[in-house]
């Protein structure tokens, strides 16, 4: 009788690393499928947030892709299969929820584009705080395609570029490229593809280098106050100024300024 092929394990549909400066990086890894975010995609999503969150040591977070598209959005096979409103709520509100969960991180979020990046793929591009994007990557919310308006997306997106430039990729689908996203305000920088890990490092290196507790204040603020009021919105900056004066590491970075030295931050 012939021993049985020891069954090969399935690879992880997530990826999570960390180095030793605290950098966290989340590889979608469904290459096959575009890196669609089913369900099992998002728990998995979800899971590695948390995990990132909960670091009190992290510094800063990159989500990558394996394969040819960084993220082809929701994954319609599986959608369709479940035609349940219940479920379709269930669904929408697990990727908002993991959406917001990447705004709420105290951290930045640098999404590395490699690739095709629509519907909900490019509402995770647009929820990140920076985007590098490779030359060839193309963004899209082509979800009218099939009578599908992209409305989660829509949020994030048109948060990042002027209310028209967004109506107008949702409604006629149309994608276009990573130079059109960077004039739109989509990505930061666009880059060969042989320099993009170099591109998003470079980002990393500068964030590393100022202190983790006024970057976690600025970017909690920076989304609290776009959603205020003008008044509302100086209001809260003032505090949160008023309180980032009296954090030790900006007490030591005004006194270096004034001995005309280099700041001394811990860590």
């Amino acid at each position: 009788m012939n021993a049985s092929t020891p069954a090969v394990p399935a690879e992880p549909i997530v990826l999570h690393e960390r180095d030793g400066r605290g950098v966290h990086r989340i590889t979608l890894n469904t290459p096959r499928r575009f890196n669609a975010l089913s369900t099992a995609m998002l728990v998995a999503l979800q899971q590695a947030l948390d995990a990132v969150r909960d670091d009190e040591h992290a510094r800063a977070l990159v989500i990558a892709a394996q394969g040819k598209a960084f993220c082809a959005g929701h994954d319609l096979v599986e959608m369709r299969s479940t035609p349940d409103e219940g479920f379709y709520r269930d669904l929408f509100a697990r990727c908002s929820r993991m959406m917001l969960s990447i705004q709420r991180l105290p951290v930045p979020v640098i999404a590395r584009v490699q690739g095709l990046a629509t519907a909900a793929g490019c509402q995770l591009v647009a929820q990140c705080d920076l985007a590098v994007a490779a030359e060839p990557a193309t963004f899209g919310v082509n979800g009218i395609d099939v009578g599908l308006f992209c409305a989660t997306p829509s949020v994030p997106l048109s948060r990042n570029m002027g209310p028209k430039q967004a109506m107008e990729m949702l409604l006629t689908g149309e994608f276009i490229s990573a130079a059109e996203a960077q004039r739109r305000g989509l990505v930061n920088r666009t880059v060969a593809p042989e320099g993009l890990d170099a591109e998003v490092e470079a980002l990393v290196a500068a964030i590393l280098g100022k202190p983790r507790e006024a970057i976690a204040m600025g970017k909690a603020l920076f989304y609290r106050q776009r959603e205020t009021g003008l008044e509302a919105a100086y209001q809260l900056a003032g505090q949160t100024m008023a309180c980032n004066m009296m954090h030790p590491v900006a007490q030591e970075g005004v006194q270096a300024f004034i001995d005309k030295r280099p700041p001394a931050w811990k860590g």
